[in-house]
């Protein structure tokens, strides 16, 4: 396929990372440096220019392009140059970026000319929202309207002993679930029945969304349904994250260090407490027993001052806690700083752009450690070597069928179940196999 993609930031970036093996790309930019810094890493065609310039967009080739992606950090050039490339790459689909969360009200009500708009707050506001499901979770996403959950757990000290220290064949499993992936650095494991989990192991388990709440209990025994969340930050990644919190009747308290601000967020969210505090004054802490709370999400602008609340807020009494890391380094930051999990907004918008690059067949995607891993929801066809094969019968290939959805209901498959025409497979495997796994399926 070929794709033309506009902005080669850290999305871009992400997204070519992801795309290049198996499409043809070319990147615009008007920024020299990002480009020669893509060029000099991937096998791509790049092209000095402005993404609002129809005469740059044409030079450059978008007429050629099968699928059109506009993912700058600003909103309106990404509009624009989407709606010019939709005009001048007649058939192409065309998806844009945004961090306005309008601009998809705009969209879904039929006002903008583009295929699909990806927010980046929604994004990170929905990964968030599954991540408070399911606490002992370092990553999670769902599949199938959320009858299948993907979740990657670090195992540490204290996890039961029904999955930990035991052949896989004896441990007390949850039911609907497998374990994908044990990722014991530098190897990953394909586990079978004589393999064996260990503290300081991570795992990716599929399975349905109580079997991974299940998992949480096993592996955070200490954790329960959090109703209970502080959100530091009222800007617009702090309040899709508290929206989408509330919808969820999830008591939220928000602080936020501007008074307009703050103003703005108790008025849009009457069900939240909202304090107009800069989050890293103990007396405040104290006073409004933030320490109390079962979980701190810190959505501020700053990578360092969410990093520096997140601490204090752990010194008084935060067991749980999650920062929006801006910057793809901060993510490493935040870990060796003992926050729990770090979100990068512009890592799960660039997933979300990822999967409209696949087969048609391909519904939705997760990408996984650094993009090494990814999870994928394909629907086979009757072309395939594995229709009428059961899942004991089918060879591994550093692939694992987590789940199969049929009928619109999800199945966790045992070794004597076959696999149909028209399943869609819930399927884990390393990045560089994708393409072989969906021509396979």
């Amino acid at each position: 396929m070929k794709v033309f993609l506009i902005g080669a930031g850290q999305v871009g970036s992400t997204v070519v990372e992801a795309l290049h093996h198996d499409h043809e790309l070319t990147v615009m930019d008007n920024e020299p440096s990002r480009l020669t810094a893509i060029a000099e890493r991937y096998d791509v065609a790049t092209f000095e220019g402005d993404g609002t310039s129809r005469r740059d967009l044409s030079r450059a080739g978008v007429g050629d392009a099968s699928l059109v992606i506009a993912c700058t950090s600003r909103d309106e050039v990404n509009l624009v140059a989407g709606m010019f490339a939709r005009r001048e790459a007649q058939g192409a689909t065309t998806v844009i970026r945004t961090s306005n969360v309008e601009y998809v009200e705009l969209w879904r009500g039929g006002q903008l000319d583009v295929d699909f708009v990806v927010s980046s707050e929604l994004e990170t506001a929905h990964a968030i929202s599954r991540i408070i499901g399911v606490p002992a979770a370092r990553q999670t996403d769902v599949f199938a309207d959320g009858q299948v959950q993907i979740v990657e757990f670090d195992v540490e000290e204290g996890a039961s002993q029904d999955v930990t220290g035991v052949p896989l064949r004896d441990a007390r499993i949850p039911g609907d679930s497998k374990i994908a992936a044990i990722i014991r650095t530098p190897e990953t494991t394909l586990p079978g029945g004589d393999d064996v989990i260990n503290a300081g192991d991570r795992i990716v388990v599929i399975g349905s969304p109580q079997a991974a709440k299940a998992w949480s209990s096993l592996l955070w025994p200490e954790s329960g349904i959090v109703r209970d969340v502080v959100v530091f930050g009222a800007g617009r990644v702090g309040s899709a994250i508290a929206r989408v919190l509330l919808d969820q009747g999830i008591g939220v308290r928000m602080i936020e260090a501007s008074s307009e601000q703050a103003r703005r967020a108790a008025e849009a969210f009457p069900k939240a407490r909202v304090f107009n505090s800069t989050g890293i004054d103990p007396d405040f802490l104290e006073r409004e027993r933030i320490g109390q709370a079962q979980a701190g999400i810190f959505a501020m602008r700053d990578d360092a001052k969410n990093q520096y609340a997140a601490s204090l807020a752990k010194v008084h009494g935060i067991p749980f806690t999650i920062a929006i890391a801006h910057e793809a380094v901060s993510v490493a930051a935040f870990e060796q700083a003992g926050i729990d999990v770090s979100v990068n907004p512009r890592g799960v918008t660039a997933e979300e752009i990822v999967r409209f690059a696949h087969d048609p067949r391909t519904k939705q995607v997760a990408m996984l450690e650094g993009n090494r891993y990814e999870v994928l929801d394909v629907t086979t066809r009757d072309s395939s070597r594995y229709i009428g094969t059961q899942f004991r019968d089918m060879p591994v290939h550093g692939a694992l069928i987590g789940a199969i959805v049929r009928n619109g209901t999800a199945i966790f498959p045992h070794g004597d179940d076959v696999l149909q025409v028209g399943d869609r497979v819930i399927v884990f495997t390393e990045a560089a196999n994708v393409p072989w796994v969906v021509e396979a399926l």
